[in-house]
């Protein structure tokens, strides 16, 4: 059986085997995983945390579960404490890319010797930001960045880790904490990881402002970004926008000055 498929069967038992009708949460512990998988007569995953892992970024919960989700709500896995998680119920909030927005060229300044390297999506993302200073782009702050994929503990949910992590700094002089979440185009958003990098911030920097941002590539160097705010159950898009990276040679003179004129009309330093 592939490990997919197994994985599917797994988790939909453990839920399965906890759900009562009516349920908004839906607790079990990471020991389940073994018992569901000898119940099942399946070989136990070498990766226990792999399992929840999948469903809680990258896959969708199997049918059956999603079908038992409360009317206007989804059930997404968060931590409870040591070895422990929770099936909770929660308003339906779709972080993906909007194809009715414009597209923004950015002349590409990533090193050729970055590009070709990059082990992965998620580090090619993470390299494409940095080097094109899109973050100071999109959130109109000076972005600097801290630390990447930051492994910590948070009080009540357990160990936490966040792809990258800026500091801003905006023209009034305040300053921000950006926990950035980037995806590869396969993978999906998770509002699980924004509750978590919200409440990093929270325990870590309670004293800057905390705007977390997602970025996604939809296609070869065009990028989604957005900016996000909310707490538990309530996250939200505060803005999206979509940049391209081109050769310089390919943003035109035209290009240029159309943008110059929305700069203009907007006010951008007003």
């Amino acid at each position: 059986m592939e490990p997919q498929d197994r994985y599917s069967q797994i988790i939909e038992k453990v839920f399965l085997s906890h759900y009562t009708k009516g349920d908004m949460e839906v607790p079990f512990a990471r020991d389940d995983i073994i018992r569901v998988a000898r119940h099942l007569s399946v070989e136990v995953p070498k990766n226990l945390g792999d399992v929840i892992y999948s469903f809680r970024y990258r896959r969708a919960l199997p049918k059956k579960v999603r079908d038992r989700a409360p009317k206007g709500k989804q059930w997404i896995i968060r931590p409870a404490g040591r070895s422990r998680y929770a099936f909770c119920a929660v308003d339906i909030v779709n972080i993906t890319p909007s194809k009715a927005l414009a597209e923004t060229k950015v002349p590409d300044a990533t090193p050729g010797l970055i590009a070709m390297y990059a082990l992965s999506d998620e580090q090619s993302l993470l390299a494409k930001l940095r080097y094109n200073r899109l973050l100071d782009v999109f959130t109109g702050i000076a972005c600097y960045s801290l630390q990447t994929h930051l492994r910590t503990a948070v009080p009540g949910i357990g160990q936490v880790e966040t792809d990258e992590l800026y500091l801003g700094i905006s023209r009034s002089g305040a300053h921000y904490i950006s926990p950035v979440q980037a995806k590869g185009r396969k993978d999906r958003l998770s509002v699980v990881q924004v509750e978590q990098d919200l409440a990093l911030c929270q325990s870590k920097f309670p004293d800057l402002i905390c705007r977390p941002i997602a970025a996604q590539f939809m296609r070869d160097d065009l990028i989604a970004l957005f900016a996000l705010e909310g707490a538990q159950e309530e996250i939200r898009v505060l803005l999206e926008k979509h940049y391209l990276l081109v050769p310089p040679e390919k943003l035109s003179k035209e290009e240029l000055e159309a943008y110059r004129r929305h700069e203009t009309e907007a006010g951008a330093l007003d």
